[in-house]
């Protein structure tokens, strides 16, 4: 695929996977955007998330990563923005088939339950695996509020 810019944000709990993965992805010579958080302090994911998700909306950047706890509470914060797909990605396959099917523009990963190995495969996923199109395109339609 041809991302050069990626952002990339996080709440507290997802701290320490984030900058595993900015690491790694500047490594691969992608501009990675950080949008916090920058320590282990408690923050609020949302305080986060929104920036990130806006970012992806208005094309600054060219897809997301997404980190708290569990993944939940930012994954739900990002899909709140009408253009963002974001996949709670917790297994490689996971981010292949959330870019596969549903042209996925932000992952999201659980900092407490993925490991930094699994952590840059689902990058890698994420990364090189194009959108099928076809009858996937008809389904992402779909999900746009009526």
């Amino acid at each position: 695929m041809d991302f050069k810019k990626i952002g990339i944000g996080s709440d507290h709990a997802g701290f320490e996977t984030k900058e595993i993965i900015k690491e790694y992805l500047s490594e691969k010579g992608l501009e990675v955007v950080d949008f916090g958080t920058n320590s282990p302090e408690s923050v609020d994911y949302a305080d986060y998330g929104h920036p990130l998700a806006s970012a992806v909306e208005n094309g600054e950047v060219d897809l997301g990563f997404a980190i708290c706890g569990s993944g939940n509470g930012i994954n739900m914060t990002i899909n709140k923005h009408q253009g963002i797909r974001g996949a709670l990605c917790w297994i490689p396959e996971i981010a292949r088939l959330a870019r596969a099917h549903n042209d996925a523009n932000i992952c999201t990963l659980p900092g407490r339950f993925v490991n930094s190995e699994t952590a840059k495969e689902i990058v890698d996923n994420f990364l090189s695996t194009p959108f099928d199109g076809g009858r996937h395109s008809r389904r992402i339609e779909k999900i746009k509020c009526r």
